[in-house]
């Protein structure tokens, strides 16, 4: 066995206290048979709709070092590797506080309504410029996905990112006491999963919540230019913070935006940052991403990290899969840029990429397009929230608006007709008039919330390239 290993067989088993077959050692976590790489030790979760002590065998077929499990597994080799343990969420619960517990990482724990995956991604970009750097992967960000990357985290990294999100009160709390940062970033606090909350204030409360996992002394990073700043910074000085930054382009911010050039395919920018002035690139257009990039600064400093080399990695920053990434296609005699913003959205969010998508140059005859799913998760105020799109879409300079889901009607309703492309319910009823509409030199926004399922519209859009489609930043 070798010290690089994540786990080994006795230590992973006293963390868990478990008992285990063999003598193993583990380069990786798992929760998923199908993506289960050769060296994972595999955790069989159950789940409302899954049991993972079914996909066991298959998970060692697939190279798995060992599996963790509660019961026996009929079938099974009675010399298999695996770690058994009485309840495989808590097992995973106990190697992620174990793996926080022997870390001497700088610790930070990213929450918000919005924007919490594009702000991890890029601080860790940021970080890993000085030092190793681990940082939670996609969106694992719930009761699963939180325990999960802390459990991958290698002892020697020096910098942790992790985003923590929720969509009920009460969620972050266990969590941010689990990841125990010494940095909170509160992205914002937006109108998203009304439908479980009265009011803004009560989203305000269970973003909060992350500071009740902070380490003593630790700092709290909030946006100056969120309405409910002022009601963050009293949950944080109640939570007993021992500092707090704010950013934004608000005058008192102390990662303040000076200057902002806007360009389609990035944003290049000049700010204070504590006091330190510094000019760099962001190199994902939209203003949200410059807002967003000075938390990221906010935060490298309360980690003593080195600024410079974070501002120069941020150029770095590109949109992911389904948060905007973009795609440029030949397409006929021209081509079509694609903006995949399919994953999920929230009224802030679909503003922004509505402005994003009017700051792209589209040279006549091309055409600015918005193909625009449901947002989930409103409530009652769903109908004037969609409706409420109309004025930004004018702004942005949109020709046309392919409209999905029952909401989206309320918007659709509202439109000019010559802005009206098609409604329909689902999207794979829509994606055959979005691709029988678009015409070489058109740049088309595909956004919804990740119910409407919008990805097959993008996907389908890519396949009208006769070449590769290959991602551009502009």
């Amino acid at each position: 066995m070798t010290a690089a290993a994540l786990w080994q067989t006795a230590e992973a088993a006293v963390a868990c206290d478990g008992q285990y077959n063999g003598d193993w050692q583990a380069d990786g976590v798992s929760i998923d048979s199908r993506t289960v790489r050769a060296g994972d030790l595999f955790v069989a979760i159950q789940g409302p709709n899954f049991d993972g002590h079914g996909f066991v065998a298959d998970a060692l077929a697939r190279g798995a070092a060992a599996a963790m499990v509660s019961r026996e597994i009929d079938g099974l080799d009675p010399a298999a590797p695996l770690l058994r343990v009485g309840d495989t969420l808590a097992g995973l619960e106990a190697l992620g506080r174990a793996a926080r517990e022997r870390s001497g990482a700088r610790i930070t724990a990213v929450t918000g309504s919005v924007g919490k995956t594009g702000i991890k991604q890029a601080l860790y970009q940021a970080l890993a410029r000085s030092a190793p750097t681990h940082a939670s992967i996609g969106n694992l960000n719930n009761h699963w996905g939180a325990p999960l990357s802390l459990a991958r985290m290698p002892a020697h990294s020096r910098y942790g990112v992790f985003e923590l999100g929720m969509n009920h009160a009460g969620e972050i709390a266990p969590l941010s006491c689990m990841v125990r940062p010494h940095v909170a970033i509160i992205t914002n606090v937006e109108p998203v999963h009304l439908e479980f909350f009265s009011s803004l204030s009560q989203i305000a409360d269970a973003k909060a919540e992350i500071f009740e996992g902070l380490e003593p002394g630790g700092v709290a990073i909030l946006n100056r230019d969120n309405a409910h700043y002022d009601h963050l910074k009293r949950a944080a000085e109640a939570a007993g913070v021992g500092r707090i930054i704010s950013f934004g382009a608000h005058e008192d911010a102390q990662a303040r935006l000076i200057g902002l050039a806007q360009h389609a395919a990035c944003n290049c920018i000049s700010a204070d940052i504590n006091g330190q002035a510094v000019t760099y690139k962001v190199g994902a257009p939209g203003r949200h991403w410059a807002i967003n990039s000075l938390a990221v600064l906010a935060a490298v400093r309360a980690l003593d990290a080195d600024l410079g080399l974070a501002a120069l990695a941020m150029a770095e920053v590109a949109a992911p899969k389904g948060r905007g990434e973009r795609n440029r296609i030949a397409f006929d005699d021209g081509d079509l840029l694609i903006i995949d913003e399919s994953y999920n959205a929230s009224p802030i969010a679909m503003a922004a990429a509505i402005e994003t998508l009017g700051a792209v140059e589209v040279a006549a005859p091309g055409r600015r397009i918005a193909v625009l799913g449901d947002m989930l998760e409103l409530g009652e105020t769903a109908p004037a929230l969609h409706a409420a799109l109309a004025p930004a879409l004018a702004d942005a300079g949109v020709d046309q608006v392919f409209a999905c889901g029952p909401h989206m009607a309320e918007l659709f309703d509202t439109l000019p007709k010559h802005m009206r492309g098609a409604h329909e319910a689902a999207s794979k009823t829509l994606l055959t008039k979005v691709t029988a509409s678009v015409r070489p030199g058109d740049t088309v926004l595909v956004k919804g919330s990740l119910g409407l399922n919008m990805a097959p519209i993008v996907l389908a859009l890519l396949a009208l390239g006769n070449a590769d489609p290959a991602a551009v930043s502009g």
